[in-house]
């Protein structure tokens, strides 16, 4: 144990060593070469003018990794060398030098011949002339030479020659691994790479020894120091690609190829190594300009251009596409391929440049191929831009190729000629073309006959139309397009039953979803009839039809999911989560590594888009795991057991909506208010008012004016019609804020409140008071509210501020007089008599408005009766019983339903009981018996 301690301090010192290393020796270099500076001027201008040939030379030279001072290349051999990745530690190495490299240039460029600094030379663009020192040099000393500036380097034939002694011991490792002595050469070699750690031979050698052995991992690693010794050599880079695919590193095989084509870049087939590994991952951008690259080093190869054009398709990158086309047609005025023009033609025809396409058809037909017929594919092409540009006498010249022999040849052209017609609504001329295959059998039969029957659709030929529809489904019973073309060519012709039938799900539609797979037979595949757009179809049938609960039904369900899942996906979208198991799996992309492999850290084989992810993913799961280890220690010093629970490491999938749109088009908008009023008329208020609920919450921006005010008051009258609808209140509320004079608003609103505990109302009706003190409703139900808490001062003051707004109206007059009548039979009131007598007169002003009406002489009566007037009382009594009251409808708002009615039995607006009953009782208090027998005889019994 303690040998591997001290190994491993001695591997640290020597990771140092190796840091340290590179920044003294390119130190060493700039020390140098200032201090060749200062003795540059003592030598002659023409030995000056050798060296500067040979550093310039030998400046080109590209930079080779070098083992200097105390490092151990045989310390690299070995896995996790340094505790880092040996191949990071080359990397760094290489890296450092070139930086300090880099900065010494630049400090010997910023030195002028005077040893000037940089920022205190002065810049020749200031003087462009000579100055006075200079001429004065001149008259002073003559003409001479001017000297160049000496340009840094190391001089050539500097590089240190290999001694004999290392010759010998070369040769003699080399023929011992040539007799298959193995073991006797491996020591002498080691002993070499110590003396010598910078020739490549001993390595190369080594490499060969372990490959001959067996242990192909160490003959890599020696290979890998050899051929960074010796970057040049592409042939040892292209064996290493081999092997690192053999041993299954992708990355390292990755690096090895990409040295390899800086090492030999007119090898081709190391292009195309590396643009297939491009496109197995997906990363086209990168495939198509490796493929691009290929064709500029192999101008003949047309495949590769094709295959770039293809490449930059799949990146959306129309104008790159044409551009290459179109420079290969430059560079082969004459000779071009025309498989070239066809692709250039496709590119612009994508791009509706149909004019531009057809004019290189047109070069190519008389610079290619003068005198020689054009391919059948460029002929159609030209067709179709002619069909276009509007120009048909000429596109069906071209299309003359197609005949009836021709069929079977000319199938998949046929069909795109017949589609640019159909796009261009020529429907007769696509018609005539789509016939034509219908008895080819090499064709896909339900498209045609969908194509066919939208044709005759367009043509007005309702019958052939549904002929061919219906051969659509028959070959493809799924075909959701040919069924909707369908039912709308039906309800042309007035088959509402029909196409209902073809939209609803069939008899067997229960046992058919769980047997229904995907063409590939992977995975479950959705039935045809839940598709939204056939559902959509099919409410809308209802809808016109009045059906209204078949209306509610179809629809429903899709409006009910699509609003919950947006509701679940806005609460959690800010802080979506992915699964465990997929933050796992990105994050393979970047351990995809051998631990015994001596050259790790190369960057992984696979797109940036995916690195990126591996990377977050990387970080996610090392900060998850923080968290669930600071929980456990919480758990564990609080004495509380710990159970690991993982399970908020899945989120829940997320699906799509069944109507994407639907918070979003206006016809959806309208789509939703139609399904709640249905809703409403079917007696489903709770339903209904949580789609309108969610839709206001959720559409608050998307949803017009009139859309919102129609689902408020859609919300209200639910209120007004069920107990406890919480978002009816603020339905109500709402239309009160909007309208807060309306009678009808208030009271939608007064009839809700009723049903709930009226102080929760307390708050908005001072509100609103606050804002409209001149607001009638409002006034009249605060002092509703006052008067049933018993609260009668309160309430009269309220009673009183309206009356005050509205003095004629009845209803005012009598909530002030009974408000007032109640208060004056308090105990704390002083003024009793007069606030009776106030009272009083506010009831005879009701009597006054209301044209001595039952109801009101009943009302006088029985304020009289209430404060003990008995005489009074009774003279209003029997005038009340001499009056003949006719019954009157119940007075109903707006959005009310209807009422049963029917038990009520004639003379319910009659008030002649009432007022007997209570007549009998002053008679019986006054202990005329007789008299109170006889009025509750005449008025009392059936």
């Amino acid at each position: 144990m303690g040998e591997e301690e001290i190994r491993d301090d001695g591997l640290n010192n020597q990771k140092e060593t190796v840091e340290l290393a590179s920044e003294s020796a390119a130190t060493e270099d700039i020390d140098m070469n200032q201090a060749e500076d200062s003795n540059a001027e003592e030598e002659d201008d023409d030995d000056d003018d050798d060296d500067d040939e040979e550093e310039e030379e030998d400046s080109e030279e590209p930079y080779t990794l070098r083992f200097e001072g105390d490092i151990d290349p045989l310390a690299l051999t070995e896995v996790d060398a340094f505790g880092v990745e040996p191949y990071e530690c080359l990397e760094r190495m290489e890296n450092e030098y070139e930086a300090l490299a880099a900065k010494k240039r630049k400090a010997n460029l910023s030195y002028n011949h005077e040893g000037m600094p940089p920022e205190k030379k002065l810049r020749q663009e200031d003087f462009p002339g000579a100055n006075f020192e200079e001429l004065l040099a001149e008259m002073t000393y003559g003409m001479r030479r001017k000297r160049k500036i000496k340009k840094r380097g190391r001089r050539k034939g500097s590089k240190r020659k290999i001694s004999p002694e290392i010759t010998r011991k070369l040769g003699d490792a080399t023929l011992l691994y040539a007799h298959g002595r193995y073991e006797e050469a491996i020591p002498i070699l080691r002993e070499i790479i110590r003396v010598s750690p910078n020739l490549p031979d001993s390595y190369h050698t080594l490499g060969l020894i372990y490959n001959a052995i067996g242990d192909k991992m160490r003959s890599v690693n020696f290979y890998m120091i050899a051929v960074h010794l010796t970057p040049k050599d592409a042939s040892l880079w292209k064996l290493l690609v081999t092997w690192s695919m053999e041993l299954g590193n992708r990355e390292q095989a990755w690096h090895c190829l990409d040295r390899a084509i800086r090492a030999d870049p007119e090898d081709v087939s190391l292009r195309y190594h590396r643009a297939s590994v491009h496109v197995e991952l997906g990363n086209y951008q990168k495939a198509a300009e490796s493929y691009e690259q290929i064709w500029q080093l192999r101008p003949k190869n047309v495949e590769a251009l094709k295959t770039a054009a293809m490449m930059y398709q799949r990146c959306s990158q129309h104008e790159r596409i044409v551009s290459i086309l179109e420079e290969y047609l430059r560079k082969n005025p004459k000779d071009a391929d025309l498989s070239v023009v066809q692709l250039l033609a496709s590119m612009h025809m994508l791009g509706n440049a149909h004019d531009k396409a057809l004019h290189h058809i047109e070069y190519a037909q008389h610079n290619y191929s003068a005198g020689k017929d054009l391919p059948v594919e460029l002929l159609v092409q030209a067709g179709i831009c002619h069909v276009h540009l509007g120009t048909m006498e000429k596109a069906q010249a071209f299309f003359g190729v197609f005949t009836h022999e021709t069929v079977n040849d000319y199938s998949h052209l046929i069909i795109e000629a017949a589609d640019s017609l159909m796009i261009a609504k020529h429907h007769e001329s696509a018609l005539k073309y789509y016939l034509m295959l219908e008895g080819n059998d090499g064709v896909n039969k339900g498209l045609l006959y969908f194509n066919i029957g939208r044709c005759y659709s367009f043509l007005s030929s309702t019958t052939q139309a549904i002929d061919y529809f219906y051969k659509a489904l028959h070959e493809r019973e799924d075909n959701i397009d040919a069924r909707l073309e369908l039912v709308s060519v039906l309800l042309l012709v007035d088959k509402e039953d029909e196409a209902i039938s073809v939209l609803s799900p069939p008899s067997d539609s229960e046992s058919r979803v769980d047997g229904t797979s995907d063409a590939d037979g992977v995975g479950v595949m959705k039935p045809w009839w839940t598709d939204k757009n056939i559902k959509l179809k099919l409410c809308y049938i209802y809808k016109s039809k009045g059906l209204t609960e078949a209306f509610v039904d179809a629809i429903f369900p899709l409006v009910r999911e699509t609003l919950f899942l947006e509701t679940i996906q806005r609460k959690v979208r800010p802080k979506k989560k992915l699964p465990k198991s997929e933050l796992h799996k990105r994050v393979e992309v970047l351990d995809e590594h051998q631990p015994d492999n001596l050259f790790q850290g190369f960057r992984p084989i696979a797109s940036s888009s995916d690195l990126s992810k591996a990377s977050r993913a990387k970080k996610l799961l090392r900060k998850k795991a923080r968290e669930r280890e600071e929980r456990r220690a919480a758990a564990l010093a609080a004495g509380v057991e710990w159970h690991s629970d993982e399970s908020d490491d899945d989120s829940p999938v997320y699906r799509e909506p069944p109507l994407p749109n639907l918070l979003k088009d206006e016809e959806h908008h309208m789509l939703i208010v139609d399904l709640c009023r249905a809703l409403v008329s079917v007696q489903r208020y709770w339903e209904a008012l949580e789609i309108i609920t969610s839709t206001l919450k959720l559409a608050q921006n998307n949803l017009t004016t009139d859309k919102q005010e129609e689902l408020r008051s859609l919300g209200a009258q639910i209120a007004y019609n069920i107990d406890g609808p919480t978002n009816g209140w603020d339905c109500a509320r709402y239309i009160i804020t909007q309208n807060p004079y309306s009678f009808a608003a208030w009271n939608i609103y007064y009839k809700i409140m009723l049903r709930s505990r009226l102080d929760k109302h307390n708050k908005f009706l001072l509100e609103k008071l606050a804002k409209h003190e001149d607001c009638v409703p409002a006034l009249l139900i605060k002092g509703h509210v006052f008067t049933m808490h018993s609260q009668h001062q309160v309430a009269a003051r309220y009673y009183l501020k309206a009356y005050r707004l509205m003095p004629e109206n009845a209803l005012l007059n009598l909530c002030a007089g009974t408000a007032l009548i109640n208060l004056a039979l308090g105990l704390r009131l002083h003024n009793k008599h007069q606030c009776v007598l106030q009272g009083l007169a506010f009831l005879y002003n009701n009597l006054r408005l209301s044209d001595n009406s039952q109801e009101a002489l009943y009302n006088l009566a029985r304020a009289y009766h209430h404060v003990g007037l008995i005489s009074l009382a009774a003279t209003c009594y029997e005038k009340v019983l001499t009056i003949h009251q006719k019954d009157h409808p119940i007075p109903k708002l707006p959005n009310d339903g209807l009422q049963p009615t029917h038990d009520l039995k004639p003379g319910y607006c009659d008030l002649k009981r009432e007022a007997a009953y209570n007549l009998h009782l002053i008679y019986k208090n006054s202990g005329a018996m007789d008299l109170a027998r006889q009025v509750l005889k005449d008025h009392c019994t059936l």
